[in-house]
């Protein structure tokens, strides 16, 4: 089984306003998952600097980041990073161009996690509902180019507030969601923005939202998490 998670951090703002990397550490560090994909996990301006030192991640957690060499001072790409467990297996790792308005990316790793083969792809989509269905599209069309198939889970941010319509008529035709329930906002959770999606040749064991003291106050979204297995 791999435990799997997803978390929109929020540049490490918490709901106190007090940017805390090591609070975020924490939160981590409570869901325990084998793969995370991160969102807002750098800052926004100037070099767009990794918002968890990377002397923190290093020395006080079980994960790296996939390094998809975009800037040196970032821990991912447009703010979306792929932590794994040290122990495990990086075997390609890819940024993905979206079509958008405003500067919008996801990244994809191909990961051998306990002997089994993954490939994740962590996103943040669009504020507006014709750009998310254009980049569900070109997310799902680079999944399935790859050369080397294998089961694929897809996680993030999809900021779609439609329960069945939209992207997610576009990534549940391929990809069943996980049934994680609402993780935003953080101090009274209402909406269901963060998403964690799977292929069918992946079995959602159980899933749910991490929430809690410490994910409450860390971020305006509270992280979600599924653990699969083959199916």
């Amino acid at each position: 089984m791999i435990k799997v998670a997803s978390y929109n951090m929020h540049k490490g703002i918490g709901l106190d306003r007090l940017r805390d990397p090591r609070r975020i550490l924490d939160v981590l560090c409570e869901l325990d998952a084998d793969v995370i994909a991160l969102q807002e996990c750098d800052r926004r301006f100037g070099t767009k600097a990794r918002v968890i030192p990377q002397h923190l991640l290093e020395e006080h957690s079980a994960w790296h980041a996939v390094p998809f060499g975009r800037n040196t001072a970032s821990m991912g790409w447009h703010g979306n990073a792929i932590l794994v467990r040290k122990s495990a297996e990086v075997i390609d790792h890819q940024t993905i161009h979206l079509p958008a308005l405003e500067p919008r990316g996801a990244v994809s790793a191909d990961l051998r996690v306990d002997g089994t083969a993954i490939r994740v792809v962590g996103m943040h989509l669009d504020l507006s509902g014709l750009w998310r269905r254009r980049q569900a599209h070109t997310i799902i069309a680079h999944v399935e180019s790859g050369t080397h198939p294998m089961p694929a889970v897809l996680m993030g941010d999809l900021n779609e507030w439609t329960p069945n319509g939209g992207c997610l008529r576009d990534f549940c035709a391929h990809y069943p969601s996980a049934p994680t329930g609402p993780s935003f906002h953080a101090r009274r959770p209402v909406g269901r923005l963060d998403r964690i999606m799977a292929s069918r040749a992946l079995r959602i064991v159980e899933c749910g939202v991490h929430s809690s003291p410490t994910a409450r106050r860390a971020s305006d979204h509270l992280p979600i998490w599924a653990v699969l297995e083959p199916a």
